[in-house]
């Protein structure tokens, strides 16, 4: 009986991961729009003195008509040094603008509500956001702007990180793997997440919605807007597979913080249609299976499903990081591999019995 559910569910999360990597590859029309969309980048940072800088450099490193871009910063009543340094950093570069939360709009709290100010200033045509732990590629608005064909509202990108051992890199593959669910969902009509680090949409679109300040509140704020988009049932939302526009973010820094990370994200998924429920507990099936392999040792059946688990996701990392190029970074999948199975059997326990989220010193 337990075998035919673990294979079952390791058969669905095959189906799920070719779907997906299908959507994922997608080809999508480029127009070259460069020297006619005007672009605002928005950044929303706080307490982010260790990175802000390095972001701020790669910000100013961006090829775009100096005439159609502008980038505001969002000092979010940061308690350390973030708003001194982005201080100094723009102080020559009339590209830039600080702004510092003051009001709050509507019911918003925290990022949602810096974000929310900064796009209601902002002269863009379309709004580019990343995270003030975040670099961007010189490439990234000009090769995004490309897929804004008259239907598209909003293109996501991929995001990867930095990856120097085990750990950091276990982070970076699995931000690829969820950005290839993400990817393949949103390019198949059928969204169920995004990465708000990497994400772009018209601004017409956004006050079509209403902005944040008409949607439920949610910790995941990227999904929620880009799904009210979605479900105006007008535009295309797309992610392509662009190298040129992967944005690269830092690993966070030690396993509690990562903890935390994996329930914000978690509780901002309860959100999901009924199809990220489905992927769920295949996923949740599929982990609880292979973590229990050494009970089952005698099985050959067993073990085969369990070692065709780990080579879906194998297949899933090598075909994308492949295509990004990075082939480097796969020599961290048996960490991430390990590192995935885990979370995603006790990322219900996170969830379900205790909603409340901490998150740059805020709690939602």
């Amino acid at each position: 009986m337990f075998e035919i559910v673990f294979l079952v569910a390791v058969c669905g999360c095959f189906l799920e991961a070719v779907i997906c990597l299908i959507g994922a590859k997608a080809k999508f029309k480029k127009v070259d729009k460069s020297e006619v969309l005007s672009a605002t980048v928005i950044v929303a940072a706080r307490d982010e003195e260790d990175n802000i800088e390095r972001c701020l450099k790669s910000l100013d490193l961006i090829e775009y008509p100096d005439s159609l871009l502008e980038i505001i910063i969002v000092d979010d009543r940061s308690t350390d040094k973030t708003g001194e340094i982005i201080d100094n950093f723009i102080q020559d570069k009339p590209k830039f603008k600080k702004i510092v939360t003051k009001k709050e709009i509507g019911r918003l709290r925290g990022k949602t509500n810096a974000l929310a100010n900064a796009i209601e200033i902002a002269k863009g045509e379309v709004i580019f956001t990343t995270d003030a732990d975040c670099t961007v590629l010189p490439t990234w608005v000009k090769s995004t702007v490309k897929y804004y064909a008259e239907d598209v509202a909003a293109v996501n990108g991929y995001t990867t990180q930095e990856a120097y051992n085990s750990y950091s890199g276990m982070q970076a593959l699995d931000f690829i793997y969820l950005l290839t669910l993400a990817a393949g969902t949103i390019n198949l009509g059928a969204p169920i997440s995004c990465m708000g680090n990497n994400m772009s949409f018209l601004k017409k679109a956004y006050f079509e919605v209403g902005g944040y300040q008409n949607l439920p509140f949610s910790v995941t704020e990227d999904f929620n807007l880009l799904y009210a988009i979605y479900k105006l049932k007008k535009y295309k939302i797309i992610l392509p597979l662009n190298p040129e526009s992967l944005v690269t973010s830092v690993p966070v820094p030690d396993y509690k913080t990562l903890a935390k990370q994996k329930k914000r994200w978690g509780v901002g998924g309860l959100s999901v249609p009924a199809r990220g429920y489905i992927i769920f507990v295949l996923g949740y099936l599929s982990a609880l299976g292979v973590l229990a392999t050494p009970l089952f040792y005698n099985s050959f059946t067993w073990i085969t499903i369990a070692l065709f688990k780990i080579l879906i996701d194998f297949m899933v990392v090598v075909l994308i990081n492949n295509r990004l190029g990075m082939r480097s970074k796969v020599k961290y999948f048996p960490a991430f591999e390990l590192y995935f199975l885990i979370y995603a059997f006790l990322l219900p326990f996170l969830v379900f019995f205790n909603q409340k989220v901490q998150w740059k010193g805020r709690e939602y």
